[in-house]
């Protein structure tokens, strides 16, 4: 067994160099304008169609944008992509406030792709590198990102209820214009931030052959293929539930007052998953049996039940079991690829996730339609199970340290570790 224990000097340094990161993800957080964004979207002119038409678009550009941000992320500067997420945030805001007409709006809406695609494999390899420069390994990394997805949902839900209220206030248009400066503020506090250096201790290499190793660590390295698989679905997962979890509030006559605080609740199981993260250990029998048997329970429950607030409870449970996965197999994966072509890798398995959900979206909206959501949510139910048996498979493989390295297989070492803090591709 590794020793997890973290001296406190140790433990202080990494709270403060991860300081300024945290603070600039509580600024990004601040998106005063989602909780009346659809009212907002009605006011200039939005219908079904259109809605449509500028979600295809959104989804159709992140996973297109996500690869090279991580491969850019890999040869430049994981702060400097970072940078450039906030700036597209700033101008999602403030070209989204300036909207009168749905084509200017639909910019706004592929800003805000752009920001997302930027942000997501980059946030994850910085604090693990940054987790690495300091400690020498990756134990707390779950703890780490942990705390990072806790600010975020709490600023989410902070300016959600925030924004619903200036919108009654003043008018909705006036909720996009005040994220800007949260979005310029999180840019300053990146500029204090001292990004890891891990990325770039080896000699540059050319841009095509960074690209082959990328693509071939994901495509090609089947030890990584289960870390990769569970990767691809819990984030689906965690998309549906949150792209089409109210429908169930829809279908039972929900009172609309009550829309709010079941977001609000959703929204907080991913800090509160995070923080759950920190605290388990995948490693124990237990953890994976009781990890299992609820999301396996809690998605059979969607398809069974009518009344409304079990289904919320089983959403809530869902949510934060794939969360906590999430963040586990997170590790997993960055524990098998060196630095150098960490955030390419990351994102590139985030485009896997968007690719994966664009037709699983498409089912599940029709069979929503034609037969009910309970009868849809069986392909919640189906995707829980398979993840499942992946986690098993996952688990299992790493206590083999099938997913580190140049590991031997089971059986030829004593007691198998995770990949150091520079791997053989780096050292």
């Amino acid at each position: 067994m590794v020793d997890t224990t973290v001296k406190p000097s140790v433990n202080a340094s990494v709270r403060r160099r991860l300081l300024p990161l945290q603070v600039a993800v509580a600024l990004q957080g601040f998106m005063l304008w989602v909780p009346v964004e659809k009212l907002f979207m009605n006011e200039i002119g939005f219908d079904a169609a259109t809605v449509g038409v500028m979600a295809a678009a959104y989804a159709a550009l992140v996973p297109l944008v996500e690869v090279p941000s991580g491969i850019l992320a890999d040869r430049w500067s994981r702060r400097g992509v970072l940078i450039v997420a906030s700036t597209a945030l700033m101008l999602t805001a403030l070209v989204g406030g300036l909207s009168h007409s749905v084509p200017l709006y639909i910019v706004s809406a592929l800003l805000l792709a752009f920001y997302f695609a930027m942000y997501s494999g980059t946030m994850e390899a910085t604090v693990y590198d940054t987790l690495l420069e300091e400690t020498g390994d990756s134990d707390g990394f779950e703890a780490r990102i942990g705390r990072v997805r806790f600010v975020e949902s709490a600023t989410l839900v902070a300016s959600s209820l925030a924004g619903g209220v200036l919108a009654g206030l003043a008018t909705p248009r006036l909720t996009y214009f005040l994220t800007v400066p949260f979005a310029l503020a999180s840019i300053v506090a990146l500029l204090r931030f001292d990004e890891p250096r891990l990325h770039k201790a080896e000699e540059p290499t050319s841009l095509r052959s960074h690209v082959a190793v990328t693509y071939r660590t994901i495509t090609r390295r089947r030890e990584l293929l289960p870390a990769i698989t569970l990767t691809v679905l819990t984030a689906l997962m965690l998309q549906v539930i949150f792209e089409f979890g109210p429908l169930w509030l829809v279908a039972s006559g929900t009172a609309p007052g009550l829309y709010g605080p079941f977001w609000a609740g959703l929204v907080s199981t991913l800090g509160l998953g995070g923080l759950l993260a920190g605290r388990v250990r995948f490693d124990r029998p237990t953890t994976v049996v009781a990890t299992i048997a609820a999301l396996t329970l809690a998605s059979w429950v969607l398809t069974a039940s009518r009344n409304i607030l079990v289904v919320t409870v089983a959403q809530f449970a869902v949510a934060l079991a794939v969360v906590t996965m999430s963040i586990y197999v997170s590790r997993v994966l960055h524990d098998a690829v060196p630095s150098t072509i960490r955030s390419g890798v990351v994102s590139g398995v985030g485009a896997l996730s968007w690719i994966s959900f664009l037709p699983f979206s498409l089912v599940f909206g029709h069979v929503s339609k034609q037969q009910g959501v309970g009868t849809a949510a069986w392909m919640i139910t189906g995707v829980a199970v398979v993840a499942a048996a992946v986690l098993v498979k996952v688990v299992a493989g790493e206590r083999c340290g099938e997913t580190a390295i140049d590991e031997h297989p089971c059986g030829e070492t004593a007691e198998p570790e995770r990949l150091p803090a520079v791997s053989p591709l780096a050292a």
